[in-house]
């Protein structure tokens, strides 16, 4: 233990991770542990296979028909990134990219009347598109054209819309969009998991459609990008790259006491030793009393062995089942991943289904999403609470990540890392001002 740090991060979820990354590459001295003997916290891949059925108490071991459990990574918390979103950015700026490969989700569907579509993701998709009758699609390319050549900083652009007043649904009514069409613009492509966002200023939903249409703009097939053996590898990319900039990562380390001293963290003991630090970064389970809930997420995790119906047998893909689809607040999201990411044996595919929990029986809410995935080999299923930290942190100097949401992206996840940036130095993370990085992120396939 060298006693002294400017940071001293508990947990190993991704926002930690990134935080540690960026502030060992700013030149800080950082101290890492977490209680747990792998990195990940939350959004660890667990592996082998028989982990995950222990650690869900499945009794037995897996059958033999599961193939190897080495071959198998699977995801606790489903997520994709955005080909052109913060996340990658984050990568880019940090380099992170060196150790991970990528490959892009091959689609992004839409569930509509029972069924489900494949999301337009281009001009002559829209125009294919079984989701819309002729009228509404030439209504609909004439408000991607708009959203397209729309830039908040340019007024010639904005035809008549006020970006910090016009709300998007008088934006819809502008371009005459029909119900359908407005589902899927703001669920599929705003990627918003209610409908709140309607009687809100249009400027950020306008700007979250440009950022699917550019992500997909990328690589073709969707916006999102997935890493080959599974989400645990970035928490463990950034924990390279803290390394490198000589932090210190500690993992199996129980925590006994965080110190505070007049109001004002000091440091940590574990171990009969203590670090001390300026500022501490932590997730809600190192500080129970400093945080509250704020609502639930279930997810379920699907072994399959059979691609999704209807998906054109893609190895990858989203499903967005629309909160207004099936009489809900919030949407239902499917994430399926396959054995081409390394994340599962041959021949099969994990599918998890994940929600915001609205009633007492969270099990039902999320039916119609296991009735596109039937059969299922099994179900690994998990209730966890919303933490939100009850303060900024400004006083303590304790700084609290959020657990993490039902969406199925990285967005929410950056904005909390943005935030807890902002709160620990007083200064906007600046994605301006970060290096350009020549090389594109993608890997050769």
């Amino acid at each position: 233990f060298h006693l002294k740090f400017d940071f001293l991060l508990l947990a190993t979820n991704m926002s930690e991770c990134i935080l540690s990354g960026i502030m060992s590459v700013n030149g800080k001295k950082v101290l890492h542990m977490d209680r747990n003997p792998y990195y990940g916290g939350e959004s660890a891949s667990i592996t082998p296979l028989e982990d995950l059925y222990k650690r869900f108490k499945i009794p037995g071991s897996p059958p033999e028909s599961m193939g190897r459990g080495r071959d198998w990574n699977v995801d606790l918390i489903p997520k994709f990134l955005m080909a052109n979103g913060q996340l990658v950015k984050m990568l880019l700026y940090t380099e992170v990219t060196r150790y991970l490969d990528f490959k892009v989700t091959e689609g992004s569907f839409v569930y509509k009347g029972g069924k489900i579509y494949k999301v337009p993701s281009t001009e002559a998709e829209a125009l294919a598109s079984s989701l819309m009758g002729l009228f509404e699609k030439r209504r609909f390319r004439k408000f991607l054209v708009y959203v397209a050549n729309f830039d908040e900083k340019d007024p010639r652009t904005f035809e008549g819309i006020d970006p910090m007043k016009t709300t998007m649904r008088e934006v819809y009514k502008k371009f005459d969009l029909g119900q359908d069409v407005i589902d899927f613009t703001g669920h599929a492509l705003a990627l918003y998991r209610t409908d709140d966002y309607l009687d809100q200023p249009c400027c950020e939903t306008i700007n979250r459609i440009k950022l699917y249409s550019e992500s997909l703009a990328r690589y073709g097939k969707s916006p999102y990008l997935y890493p080959l053996y599974g989400l645990g590898e970035l928490p463990q990319g950034f924990a390279r790259l803290s390394a490198i900039y000589g932090g210190t990562y500690m993992l199996n380390k129980p925590i006994e006491e965080i110190i505070v001293q007049n109001g004002k963290v000091i440091g940590v003991k574990s171990e009969g030793e203590i670090a001390r630090c300026k500022q501490l970064i932590c997730d809600p389970s190192y500080v129970k009393d400093q945080v509250e809930k704020v609502g639930q997420v279930i997810r379920v995790i699907c072994i399959l062995s059979h691609p999704i119906k209807n998906t054109n047998d893609a190895n990858s893909c989203q499903i967005i089942i629309p909160q207004n689809q099936v009489n809900r607040k919030s949407d239902i999201y499917v994430c399926m991943i396959s054995s081409a990411h390394n994340v599962a044996a041959q021949g099969k595919y994990i599918a998890i289904v994940s929600t915001t929990v609205e009633t007492k029986e969270p099990e039902k809410e999320i039916r119609p999403a296991l009735e596109l995935l039937e059969p299922i080999e099994q179900k690994f299923i998990s209730i966890s609470d919303l933490l939100v930290p009850k303060d900024l942190g400004t006083e303590s100097q304790i700084f609290i990540s959020r657990t993490y949401d039902a969406t199925t992206h990285f967005e929410t996840t950056c904005d909390d890392i943005k935030n807890i940036y902002k709160r620990m130095t007083g200064s906007e993370f600046d994605f301006e001002e970060m290096k350009r990085k020549k090389n594109d992120i993608y890997g050769e396939d």
